[in-house]
């Protein structure tokens, strides 16, 4: 690698290649307008590129469901669910934060569950909300 090169990243964490599948929830205002499923690009600690079949309003809520590589207990397959904010989308590439994750287990068999409002994304979005205007407040 070159040192012109160096100058040039802009990010602070360094990314890992991974392609794994995935599927999102976007929430604007208080309602899930759009889900999907695509797979990841790279990903680091800050921040998950990853293919969509369209483009993501930068700025909004999205929640990412992740298929994990690794089985817990060599046995139950994994979910890396994230939380975070669009933060760049063109029409088969977007990028999110990293705001908040979680493990979950994962059922023998994926059934597309049905899109509810009343969603850990949403909940967790109306406390991101609420501590923005406590801080514009003060």
């Amino acid at each position: 690698m070159l040192i012109k090169d160096l100058a040039v990243e802009r990010r602070k964490k360094m990314r890992f290649p991974i392609n794994r599948e995935l599927r999102y929830k976007v929430l604007e205002g208080e309602t899930i307008v759009e889900f999907g499923s695509g797979t990841t690009l790279d990903m680091a600690s800050g921040g998950i590129a990853f293919h969509t079949s369209g483009r993501l309003r930068p700025g909004s809520f999205i929640e990412l469901s992740v298929s994990w590589p690794v089985l817990l207990e060599d046995s139950c397959a994994m979910r890396f669910i994230v939380f975070g904010r669009v933060v760049r989308s063109t029409d088969r590439e977007t990028a999110c934060t990293v705001d908040k994750y979680e493990f979950r287990t994962q059922g023998k068999v994926h059934q597309m569950a049905p899109v509810r409002n009343d969603c850990m994304l949403q909940r967790w979005a109306d406390t991101i909300r609420k501590e923005s205007l406590k801080a514009a407040s003060a």
